[in-house]
């Protein structure tokens, strides 16, 4: 057997996976509590062991990680038009282990200033202006940015002209130049500017007591878990060289503090007489609900979707909502014991789902013009993708699991919304897409295979 060992530390739970490369085949899974007040590896030890137990594997010929343990980068960014700068500040956040919590647009006030230092920002991404383009404005927000505290890294990723003066009036600060994120009007040069927020995202994890360990004892350096997900849903959308992936995809990963949506699809208009605004969309994509949680952000599913919405889907009154969700958010570590309980959580949990797609995908609306009517696109089309991928604790250790993935598909209720009118739905029952996304780092064919087989499909929504 040439056994591998993935490990997955989280910020609530530390996951491992125990992977038979020749066959190639699952061994087991387990996880424990991610211990990150202490040390991270007393959680880990503690996964491994039960991972032993389960099935006698105590030597690995390779290991792999990923983490969130300390949570996302808290990004700030700075940019001209408003909807451009924050669209393209999310896009470079891709995957790298960042959130946006809020841009800022134009030129910035003393005010905004004073709101960037409350926000206690990890990293400020300072764009604006295309290649050759205005100058004014990123040359003046960089000055009053070299006064701001606390000394959070700025990643430069504008306008190249203003580069070198941005340095000088920078001087002071930890500063990285980029590339510019969007060098032309309309069209975005993303990976350098991730590459740079991922190195900082590692950075800062290992810090966290006890990672550097874990780190020391692989193969490749720790990857951000999202980076690792969403390396597993480009495979198996895409598939390698040697074999087809199962083509476009939408998946969910529902957690406690947070709901991710990725997108494996082009989502370019359907029909030639719709016109697409804004700006192009990437194959890759991966939003973060940072309001949508099962446990630390359940008041953003009541805020979002409605106290009495959640209440009538439960069959529960709302005082008996409000109870219990108040309870949740003293205990995030617990789990459902009561048929009442049970159904809130898969209340939340297609509430969670509902909205997070609902979000991530785009929409259409008719648009009146001196010519006639017109239909506009905003974002992505994914009416047409067949395959819905469910991931995440309240799926996997949770009831209603095909219930709670149709909360994902179009209803109808939302005419505008371009969520998947039908599709597969898959739930990652073993809770491997991030332990696969790590395996397929170096052995892309046997995570595919391994995807194929172990996400297994139950039905598909007519």
């Amino acid at each position: 057997m040439n056994a591998i060992l993935l490990i997955d530390i989280g910020s609530t739970y530390t996951k491992v996976t125990a992977v038979d490369l020749d066959a190639p085949a699952i061994c087991g899974t387990a996880s424990a509590h991610t211990t990150v007040d202490t040390d991270v590896t007393d959680g880990l030890g503690k996964a491994l062991a039960i991972l032993e137990a389960q099935t006698g594997i105590r030597d690995f010929s390779d290991r792999l990680a990923c983490s969130s343990a300390a949570g996302g980068l808290r990004m700030v960014a700075c940019g001209l038009a408003p909807s451009l700068t924050e669209e393209a500040a999310r896009m470079a956040c891709l995957g790298a282990g960042a959130k946006v919590i809020r841009s800022f647009a134009y030129k910035l006030t003393e005010t905004d200033i004073a709101e960037i230092e409350a926000l206690c920002a990890d990293i400020l991404l300072l764009v604006g202006g295309t290649d050759g383009g205005n100058e004014a404005v990123i040359l003046h927000n960089a000055e009053l940015l070299s006064r701001a505290a606390p000394a959070f890294p700025i990643v430069f990723a504008g306008n190249r002209n203003a580069a070198a003066r941005c340095r000088e009036l920078l001087s002071d600060r930890e500063l990285i130049i980029t590339e510019n994120l969007m060098p032309r009007l309309e069209q975005l040069h993303v990976e350098p500017v991730q590459e740079h927020i991922r190195a900082l995202f590692l950075e800062r994890i290992v810090h966290a007591k006890g990672l550097s360990k874990v780190a020391d004892t692989t193969s490749l350096p720790l990857i951000p878990t999202p980076s690792a997900v969403l390396l597993a849903t480009e495979l198996l959308a895409s598939g390698t060289k040697e074999r087809s992936g199962i083509g476009e995809l939408l998946a969910v990963d529902l957690g406690g503090a947070t709901t991710d949506v990725y997108s494996m699809a082009r989502g370019n208009p359907t029909n030639a007489d719709i016109i697409l605004r804004g700006l192009p969309e990437p194959f890759s994509k991966r939003t973060v609900e940072g309001d949508i949680g099962m446990r630390y952000s359940v008041q953003g599913i009541l805020d979002a979707a409605g106290i009495e919405i959640i209440a009538e889907d439960a069959g529960l009154s709302v005082e008996a909502v409000l109870d219990m969700t108040a309870s949740l958010l003293q205990n995030p570590d617990s789990l459902p014991d009561a048929p009442e309980c049970v159904a809130l959580d898969r209340a939340l949990a297609s509430a969670a789902v509902r909205i997070g797609v609902t979000r991530h995908a785009g929409r259409i609306e008719r648009v009146y013009t001196p010519q006639g009517p017109v239909f506009v696109q905003t974002g992505k089309d994914l009416s047409h993708v067949s395959h819905l991928i469910l991931t995440g604790g309240a799926i996997v250790h949770g009831q209603g699991a095909q219930t709670i993935a149709q909360s994902a598909l179009f209803d109808g209720k939302t005419s505008d919304s371009l969520r998947p009118k039908q599709a597969r739905i898959s739930i990652d029952q073993s809770y491997i897409l991030a332990s696969m996304g790590l395996l397929s780092q170096k052995y892309p064919e046997a995570a595919l295979t391994l995807m194929k087989k172990e996400i297994t499909h139950h039905g598909t929504h007519q």
